[in-house]
C-alpha cells in the first residue's frame, strides 16, 4: 500500500499566511484597544511589519477642517497636518485610490520638504486609503522604503488595504470613545459649575475632594502590606471615582438656599428682629429710669434732683451694661463651632427676662425658638435643617441614576450615595455599615476639606493638624476606616494632592 505524500506549501505561501495571521491577530488587539494614543502606534508597528517597510505614517481625516492629521508618524515627534489633496497622502484621501511610487524623487506628487527637514531619504512609497464599514475614506496609511529595495508590490497593496480596513474600524471606535469621554467630562464640569453657582461659598470643594480621593486611591498601588496591599484601580475605575467625587454634592441643588448657606444659628432676618427687640428693651430701661426720676422728684422735691439724677444714672448705666452683656452673650451663642459645645444653660435663664413694649405690655427678651436655635451645640443647623441638608445625598443619587452611564462608569451613583455613611452605622441616609472602599476614601477627603476650607462663611478654617485630630477621633470611634486614614496621613495626601504644605 502506497503512503500518501504531503508536499510542503511553498515559502511564499507560508509568508503570506503568516502576514494574514498577523493581520487577524492585530485586528483582535485593535478591537479591544480604546486609547487612541496606544492604538495608533500598534497599527503603525503592524503595518511596517506586514509590508516590510522601513517606516509608516497614519493620517486621520478631519472632515470639518478638510485636513489630514497624524498624532504618530515613525521618525517624527510632532503632530502633522496637511490639506486634503496636498501631497501623496492628501491625494489618496481625496481620490480614495492607492498610490504606489517606486521612485519618490521622480514623482511630482512627492513633497520633499519632510526629507529636507528630517534628513531622511524617501525612496519608495505605498499609500492606501482606510475605509470604514460604509466604504468612506477615514484616513490613509503610508509606508516608506520597502526593505528589499525593490518597491512595494500588489500583495503589499492588498495586505495594507486589509490592515487599513481593520484600523479604520478600530480608530472610529476609539474616536467615538474619546467623544463619549469628552461628553461626560463636559457634563460633569457643567454640573460642578451648577453646584458652585447654587452655593458659591463652597466653590472648589468638589474639585479638591476629587483630587484628594483619587490621590489616595493611587497611593494604594504602592502598598506592600496591610489590608489594601492588593487593591489596584484601573484608569477607568479612577475616572469613575473622580466623577463620583466631583458630583457627590450635586443634590444640594434641591436644598433651600437659606439653609444651604446658613452662616449663623439665627437667620439674618431673625437676628435683625432680635437686635430691634434689644433696642426696644434699652429704650424701655431709659423710660423706666425717667419715670422713677419723676416719681422721686414728686416725693422729695426739686432740691433732691442732683442726688436723684446721680443715683438713676448709676442704676441705668448698670442696667444698660447688663443688657449689652446679655446681647454680646447672645451674639457669641449665635456663632457656630466645629466641635460640639455646651454652656448654653444660661440662655434658658435669660428667657425669663422681660421688657415693656410701646403699649406697656410685658414681652420676653428672648423667644423660645430663638433660645432653641442659639443652643445648637455644633454648626448652625437645627435638627430639621440638618435633615434637609442631609437629604442632598438622596437628591444626588436620584439625579445620578437618571444618567445613562457607560459600563465602566456604572457605579458612580452608588459611590457618591455612600460618602456620608459611617462604618458604625451612624451615617446617612441608609445607616449602612458595608461601604464601598471608594466611598470610604471619599468620606475622609470630604471631611478633611470641609474642615480646612477657608471659604465657608459659617465656620473658620481648621488648621491641618487639628483637622487630622478630628478625623482621628472619628476613626477611633469606628466611624471612618482606620487603615485608609493612616495611609492618608503617612502618604501626606493633602500636600501631594492639593500642592499646599500642611500647617
Amino acid at each position: 500500500m502506497l503512503s500518501p505524500v504531503f508536499s510542503q506549501p511553498p515559502p511564499d505561501l507560508n509568508r503570506r499566511l503568516a502576514k494574514l495571521t498577523s493581520i487577524l491577530d492585530v485586528a483582535k488587539a485593535m478591537s479591544a484597544e480604546r486609547d487612541l494614543d496606544l492604538l495608533l502606534p500598534l497599527i503603525l508597528f503592524e503595518a511596517t511589519k506586514v509590508v516590510e517597510a522601513d517606516r509608516c505614517s497614519l493620517f486621520i481625516l478631519d472632515r470639518e477642517r478638510n485636513e489630514l492629521w497624524s498624532k504618530v508618524a515613525q521618525g517624527s515627534k510632532n503632530e502633522i497636518r496637511l490639506p486634503v489633496g496636498s501631497g501623496v497622502a492628501g491625494q489618496v484621501a481625496h481620490t480614495g485610490a492607492i498610490i504606489n511610487i517606486p521612485d519618490a524623487y521622480a514623482d511630482a506628487r512627492f513633497n520633499r520638504s519632510f526629507d529636507v527637514s528630517s534628513g531622511y531619504q524617501t525612496k519608495t512609497i505605498l499609500c492606501v486609503p482606510m475605509r470604514d464599514a460604509n466604504g468612506d475614506v477615514t484616513g490613509v496609511i503610508q509606508a516608506l522604503n520597502k526593505l528589499d529595495g525593490q518597491g512595494f508590490n500588489a500583495e503589499d497593496e492588498e495586505l495594507l488595504l486589509a490592515l487599513g480596513a481593520q484600523a479604520a474600524g478600530a480608530i472610529e471606535n476609539a474616536l467615538l470613545h474619546e467623544e463619549i469621554n469628552r461628553l461626560f467630562e463636559g457634563f460633569v464640569s457643567a454640573s460642578v459649575v451648577a453646584i458652585e453657582a447654587r452655593d458659591p461659598t463652597t466653590a472648589g470643594h468638589s474639585g479638591r475632594v476629587a483630587d484628594l480621593t483619587v490621590s489616595l486611591a493611587q497611593t494604594l498601588e504602592h502598598l506592600s502590606s496591610g489590608p489594601y496591599a492588593r487593591i489596584r484601580f484601573s484608569s477607568s475605575e479612577l475616572q469613575e471615582l473622580r466623577y463620583a467625587s466631583l458630583l457627590h454634592d450635586f443634590g444640594k441643588v434641591g436644598v433651600r438656599e437659606p439653609v444651604l448657606v446658613k452662616a449663623e444659628k439665627l437667620y439674618p432676618h431673625e437676628l435683625d428682629v432680635l437686635r430691634a427687640r434689644f433696642q426696644l428693651a434699652r429704650k424701655d430701661l431709659q423710660l423706666q429710669s425717667y419715670r422713677r426720676r419723676y416719681e422721686a422728684l414728686k416725693r422729695h422735691g426739686p432740691e433732691a434732683a442732683s442726688d436723684i439724677d446721680a443715683a438713676e444714672e448709676a442704676r441705668l448705666a448698670s442696667e444698660l451694661k447688663h443688657l449689652l452683656e446679655v446681647f454680646d452673650f447672645v451674639l457669641t451663642c449665635n456663632r457656630p463651632t466645629v466641635l460640639a459645645q455646651g454652656g448654653f444653660e444660661r440662655l434658658a435663664e435669660l428667657g425669663t427676662l422681660r421688657f415693656d413694649d410701646a403699649e406697656g405690655l410685658a414681652q420676653p427678651l428672648l423667644l423660645p425658638r430663638e433660645i432653641q436655635s442659639l443652643s445648637i451645640p455644633r454648626g448652625t443647623l437645627s435638627a430639621e435643617e440638618r435633615r434637609e441638608i442631609e437629604s442632598h445625598v438622596e437628591h444626588t443619587y436620584r439625579f445620578l441614576t437618571q444618567i445613562p452611564w457607560t459600563r465602566a462608569l456604572r457605579r458612580v451613583p452608588e459611590i457618591a450615595y455612600a460618602h456620608h455613611e459611617k462604618l458604625d452605622g451612624t451615617g446617612y441616609p441608609r445607616a449602612e455599615r458595608e461601604i464601598p472602599i471608594q466611598s470610604r476614601m471619599m468620606s475622609i477627603a470630604d471631611i478633611y476639606d470641609a474642615l480646612t476650607a477657608s471659604d465657608r462663611p459659617y465656620k473658620k478654617a481648621v488648621p491641618h493638624t487639628l483637622a487630622l485630630d478630628i478625623l482621628k477621633r472619628e476613626t477611633d470611634s469606628g466611624q471612618l476606616d482606620g487603615d485608609l486614614f493612616r495611609i492618608f496621613v503617612e502618604a501626606e495626601i493633602p500636600r501631594r494632592a492639593l500642592a499646599q504644605p500642611p500647617k
